[in-house]
């Protein structure tokens, strides 16, 4: 397949998520044999868009129109450093020209040539220049770094490093299948080396196709982040599962924690999503897995549409937020938000907050998370909640969980991370007033 119909397709994709879409429908209606490197190529490029971006701004004078643009700043995100460039620089800007000629940028497709070949001659002074503007280093917008530097003054670096590298595949094992260390022994005995993460996780060493892991058809594993291995647990961790409980996962598309409490209890578990479509995918989920829950297309925020009146034992609220945890997988995230999306979804969370804790029986137990690493969706969340009801008490938590850093000891016992998201955890306990 020619480099340049790549480049063509990558820079549509690139242009289309500058203009507010998420990468996953655009990459899926790309032809699908040009999708696998396509999606290298623009993930390989958002994690260096803003170094291009600024090396662009001392290229050119104005900001060329939106296609030409995706284009050179694809190119120049691909090219600018040799060392994991995925193809030569020379061969980057001749591919590039020659998708300006043959696409819908072909009347920039000069102004392209030179600007990428005044960039290949220049290439270290451009770069040595670009140094200076955080966002060229980080790759993250302005706000954001802005905002990382004053709510994590310690480690704010750290996290937008860990942001930039891939993540790495992490898989749940199914427990009511196997333990962790079977499972390793079936990895490896197919050739796959592993190691165990979280309390019933296992890293991969590479990835791997799933549906090509041992045991995947038969719901032995799920694929799940470190740190979202932790809800379930950390829901369940003071209720009685030797008893049938009535549990609540609302947004809980496309069903991985539904699944994780349905392997560690027994008892009813309803599971919530808004979209109908979404709660398909729980469906799918639970019936690979073997497991059964019942399922309703519902607003969580509207109870009096889908509560039949009785209480919860524990309910598992994963809220919607800005996902600026779960930035290594999803790079275009940190180019789709803008900071005013931060207060937008706090006030979500804060009403689903509000309006599911009365379902929760006293003594029974509710655990907020958010894959943020915001305050806002996370600690200032909770304690604003705290004051307004005083029969919630505030359990031994994770709180913060940085992407990469695991969590850092306190008081709540955990097996390490290793390689982890970024999360929020509250466990929250309802007493009788």
């Amino acid at each position: 397949m020619p480099l340049w119909r790549q480049l063509q397709a990558a820079a549509s994709v690139l242009q289309a998520i500058r203009e507010g879409t998420s990468a996953t429908p655009v990459l899926a209606a790309v032809e699908t044999s040009l999708r696998p490197g396509v999606q290298a190529l623009v993930f390989h490029a958002l994690r260096h868009l803003g170094r291009a971006e600024v090396l662009r701004s001392l290229l050119a004078n104005r900001t060329p129109p939106p296609k030409a643009d995706a284009l050179l700043c694809l190119a120049l995100a691909l090219a600018w450093r040799p060392e994991d460039a995925p193809y030569e620089a020379f061969t980057l800007v001749n591919q590039a020209v020659e998708a300006a000629n043959r696409g819908p940028a072909k009347a920039q497709a000069s102004f392209l040539n030179a600007c990428l070949r005044r960039f290949l001659r220049e290439r270290d002074d451009l770069v040595t220049i670009s140094e200076r503007d955080p966002v060229a280093v980080w790759n993250h917008p302005r706000w954001w770094i802005q905002r990382l530097k004053k709510e994590q003054p310690d480690n704010w670096q750290a996290v937008l490093a860990a942001n930039n590298r891939h993540a790495p595949m992490t898989l749940r094992v199914n427990q009511r299948h196997a333990t962790v260390a079977q499972f390793l022994q079936t990895l490896a005995a197919a050739g796959l080396g592993a190691k165990p993460v979280a309390a019933s996780g296992v890293q991969l060493d590479a990835p791997h196709p799933v549906q090509a892991i041992p045991g995947f058809d038969a719901g032995a594993f799920s694929v799940q982040d470190a740190a979202a291995q932790l809800a379930a647990p950390l829901l369940l961790s003071e209720l009685d599962t030797s008893q049938p409980l009535r549990l609540l996962d609302a947004c809980a598309a496309p069903g991985g924690k539904t699944a994780h409490l349905l392997e560690m209890a027994y008892g009813q578990v309803t599971a919530l999503d808004i979209d109908a479509e979404r709660c398909q995918r729980i469906h799918q989920t639970l019936q690979r897995l073997g497991l059964s829950a019942e399922v309703v297309a519902a607003d969580a925020g509207n109870p009096d549409t889908w509560w039949n009146g009785q209480l919860f034992d524990g309910i598992l609220l994963d809220a919607p937020c800005t996902a600026s945890g779960i930035v290594r997988r999803h790079p275009d995230v940190r180019w789709l938000r803008r900071e005013s999306d931060i207060a937008q979804l706090a006030a979500i969370q804060a009403k689903l907050l509000n309006r599911l804790w009365p379902l929760l029986r006293p003594g029974g137990r509710m655990v907020y998370c958010t894959c943020s690493v915001f305050q806002a969706e996370g600690r200032e969340q909770i304690e604003t909640f705290l004051t307004r009801h005083t029969d919630a008490v505030f359990k031994p938590s994770p709180g913060h969980l940085m992407p990469q850093n695991g969590v850092d000891g306190g008081s709540f016992p955990h097996n390490p991370l290793g390689d982890n998201d970024g999360f929020f955890y509250a466990l929250l306990e309802k007493r009788a007033l």
